[in-house]
């Protein structure tokens, strides 16, 4: 007697046309350093409908190290040709940056050469994290921010340079209170990164910035705009804004943050 139909084979055929219409849809990439393990859990908690995301690893940094100024630059200068040929072979849409410190201790212009160079390998548009972070606050109308970050002292110094450079004035600085290496960035519970956000605060504060795309800023978003009644961005929360942005996509659950009421 042959076997019928069931429930769950025909709700997985429903699920199996579902997901091949999803996957002729946008195709992000996005450029990961190689020790992160956050950002693309927050891309994936952010991601829009009929998108996918596709991934390439980074190097250029020793994982071992603390990542100072010094090592970031060296990051951020290493030569992507190859990750950009690997990211282009998924023909996307959008290519994300996926390290903020690397470019904020080079500044803007560096930021908007490499920007340029992504977009001409692969193709795509191209977005930063520290440009993006940038875009995000011009798009919140602010112009005084409280910073904080996992990041050693000198990063620190330059990130506020690179904000300045931009218009933006960090009116406090705040950081973890030890040196971390890579891993130990991505290790930081969204309690401590809460306990961050709310020593980066002062009343000359319009928002607060986290920055640091290892670092799980996006699950505390909401907890602490409630807290300080102020935006937050994050990097990775940026980058998505941004990329709704110029792909014209429109709001869906799931993005956390006033950020988002500006779209």
């Amino acid at each position: 007697m042959p076997k019928k139909a069931g429930l769950c084979e025909v709700d997985y055929e429903k699920k199996f046309q579902m997901s091949s219409q999803i996957r002729a849809g946008i195709h992000i990439g996005v450029l990961v350093p190689f020790t992160n393990t956050n950002l693309e859990p927050d891309l994936t908690l952010m991601r829009p409908p009929d998108c996918t995301l596709h991934c390439q690893r980074i190097g250029g940094y020793d994982a071992e190290e603390v990542p100072g100024s010094d090592q970031m630059s060296k990051l951020g200068t290493f030569d992507i040709s190859h990750d950009l040929a690997m990211i282009a072979g998924a023909r996307p849409d959008v290519v994300l940056y996926g390290c903020t410190s690397s470019t904020l201790t080079l500044g803007p212009e560096f930021d908007r050469d490499l920007a340029l160079k992504i977009k001409t390998g692969t193709g795509a548009v191209s977005l930063t994290a520290a440009g993006s972070l940038v875009s995000a606050i011009q798009a919140l109308k602010i112009h005084r921010v409280g910073f904080s970050s996992p990041y050693v002292g000198n990063i620190n110094e330059k990130a506020g340079n690179f904000l300045m450079q931009n218009g933006i004035e960090t009116v406090k600085h705040a950081g973890i209170g030890r040196d971390l290496d890579c891993y130990g960035q991505g290790e930081l519970t969204p309690d401590e990164i809460y306990q961050l956000a709310l020593k980066a605060d002062s009343p000359e504060a319009e928002a607060i910035i986290l920055s640091c795309t290892d670092m799980r800023a996006v699950e505390v978003i909401e907890k602490i705009e409630a807290t300080l009644s102020k935006p937050v961005v994050t990097s990775n929360q940026a980058m998505m804004f941004c990329l709704c942005r110029k792909l014209s996509i429109p709001y869906h659950p799931g993005l956390p943050g006033r950020l988002f009421d500006y779209l």
